[in-house]
């Protein structure tokens, strides 16, 4: 049976860690300062925006939120962008997705400072990511590499199989791998014979949305699996993309949906805001 990687357990120890850094950067004269945007009442955005703020105060970041009616117009929007863009207490800005029919994403998010990008999503972050440059890195998939290295996983020359193209997760997740000198195959809904593709893996990350899509009789015994998917079947389940209980006996090493790397995605932006605020000491 494959050994589980708790993402929750390893979230805790560094949260931890990040609340030490944050009491050296406090006795240095700077409090990290992160700013959460939530336009209208979405219920699982507010579930999740709860999260970061008790998160936030207990690892001591100074949390700034905002809350706006679901009518609030796209200017009003960018208004409120800039004016946290121009704050000196803000390290980090993060706009709650999806955001109202009427008002353009990817305006939004382009007009967020490169500098506060703790989200990982501006264009300055991917092509910085891209090219191997410094850059804030996309929360989840920055959560599975912390997850690799915690078994200390070494991927050069490892196969690297990715199941899902998003810009969220599959796109940057697969760049990431590549700089660790993985050689990465991108699949997703597409994909001719996606189980011969999962079959080669040394390490499959699970990111395409869909409940247990993927087999356990697919993976490569000895095989790493991180299930990035999330997936509510009937009314209280909740399930990967993988099916765990096949996987798990066939792989070395597997995380479990919830509590592998859910927990991860919240940790990683509390790291990214208390590193902006690191590098604001450095101006």
């Amino acid at each position: 049976m494959a050994e589980l990687i708790d993402g929750k357990a390893l979230a805790a120890r560094m949260r931890e860690q990040m609340t030490e850094q944050v009491q050296q950067l406090q006795q240095q004269g700077v409090t990290p300062g992160l700013a959460v945007v939530l336009v209208g009442d979405d219920p699982a955005s507010r579930v999740y925006v709860s999260m970061k703020e008790k998160a936030c105060a207990a690892t001591g970041i100074f949390s700034d939120e905002h809350k706006l009616a679901a009518d609030t117009s796209e200017e009003e929007l960018l208004q409120l962008v800039e004016q946290l863009n121009k704050d000196e207490r803000i390290d980090g800005i993060l706009v709650q997705l999806p955001l109202p029919d009427h008002i353009n994403e990817e305006r939004i998010l382009h007009a967020i400072s490169p500098l506060k990008d703790v989200d990982g999503f501006h264009p300055f972050s991917v092509g910085a990511l891209v090219t191997g440059s410094p850059t804030f890195r996309s929360c989840t998939p920055y959560g599975v590499m912390k997850m690799l290295e915690s078994i200390d996983y070494d991927l050069n020359g490892k196969e690297v199989v990715v199941v899902g193209r998003s810009n969220i997760v599959g796109k940057p997740v697969a760049m990431m791998c590549l700089a660790e000198n993985a050689t990465v195959t991108i699949c997703h809904s597409r994909t001719a014979d996606l189980p011969a593709h999962v079959g080669r893996a040394d390490v499959v990350i699970a990111a395409v949305g869909q409940p247990e899509m993927i087999k356990g009789e697919w993976i490569k015994p000895g095989a790493v699996v991180i299930d990035v998917g999330i997936n509510r079947v009937g009314d209280k389940k909740l399930v990967g993309d993988v099916e765990f209980a096949a996987a798990a006996e066939r792989a070395s090493y597997i995380t479990p949906v919830p509590g592998g790397v859910g927990p991860m995605t919240i940790t990683m932006l509390l790291f990214n805001t208390i590193y902006s605020a690191s590098q604001r000491l450095q101006q």
